[in-house]
């Protein structure tokens, strides 16, 4: 089954930034997309957003998941737990260690690498380098030690999506056509 999971990060919705727009291009693509609104985007918790993704999402050889900043960051976890290694994991924004004033950081879990890469065939990182938020190259170039895969050193796009910094980013062309 060729299904595609897109996941916001924190503070967002499913109707923020690229989101609505990457799932029209993926459907258009023959994809089944799953863009669920997380709960408690405000404070994400790996103890909410976890099992909330791992139960109500699917799993198998033609999956691809695409995940934003938390979003990305949750990927990891899944990664862990899916009992089928899936076909393509995208993290846009991710980063590989906690960083200060996430939500996040008091719960972090160390990260079992190797199942990480034995469940997915492909990993895609894709991070700027003035991400104003800490998840820049630096960690994409974490994340790419740890698991191999692909990285995207995009220059000059910031976080890609978020209010704070005014970056509205409703489109993301480079993206849709890397899935």
């Amino acid at each position: 089954m060729k299904n595609a999971i897109i996941l916001h990060g924190t503070g967002d919705t499913k109707d923020s930034y690229w989101f609505p727009y990457m799932k029209e291009k993926l459907e258009e693509k023959g994809f089944a997309v799953w863009l669920p609104q997380l709960p408690n985007a405000g404070k994400p918790s790996l103890n909410d957003w976890l099992p909330f993704i791992v139960d109500g999402g699917t799993f198998g050889s033609g999956t691809v998941i695409t995940g934003h900043s938390a979003g990305a960051q949750i990927i990891l976890s899944v990664l862990e737990k899916v009992q089928t290694p899936i076909k393509q994991a995208v993290l846009v924004s991710g980063y590989a260690e906690s960083l200060r004033n996430t939500a996040d950081s008091d719960e972090k879990p160390k990260l079992n690498w190797e199942q990480i890469k034995k469940n997915v065939q492909d990993i895609i990182f894709i991070n700027s380098d003035d991400d104003p938020w800490g998840c820049d190259d630096t960690q994409g170039r974490k994340l790419f030690e740890k698991l191999g895969g692909t990285l995207i050193i995009r220059h000059g796009e910031g976080h890609m999506g978020s209010t704070t910094y005014n970056q509205s980013y409703k489109e993301f062309p480079f993206l849709a056509k890397l899935v």
